[in-house]
């Protein structure tokens, strides 16, 4: 599997202190290694049908759209501002 990053999710990592990126790169490469892993907590977004979300963290979550053979990065940010528009 191979990452997309959109404009969107660019534009938040870029807003994230350097510790949550940090977080977000170990969180990354493990859905890369292991989807089911279970530190990840990988879930569908309620009320979506092809949107994922992963915890990178305590507080951050990333939001994804599972295609073929890629992962698009569709959001990231902090848990309630992320999920109300994943």
């Amino acid at each position: 599997m191979e990452l997309i990053r959109t404009v969107r999710f660019r534009r938040a990592y870029r807003k994230l202190e350097p510790r949550h990126r940090e977080q977000v790169k170990e969180a990354l490469a493990q859905l890369l290694a292991d989807r089911a892993h279970p530190g990840l907590r990988v879930k569908r977004v309620r009320g979506t049908k092809g949107v994922w979300e992963l915890c990178a963290g305590k507080d951050i979550r990333v939001t994804f759209e599972i295609e073929i053979d890629v992962y698009v990065l569709r959001n990231m940010g902090h848990h309630d501002p992320t999920l109300r528009n994943p």
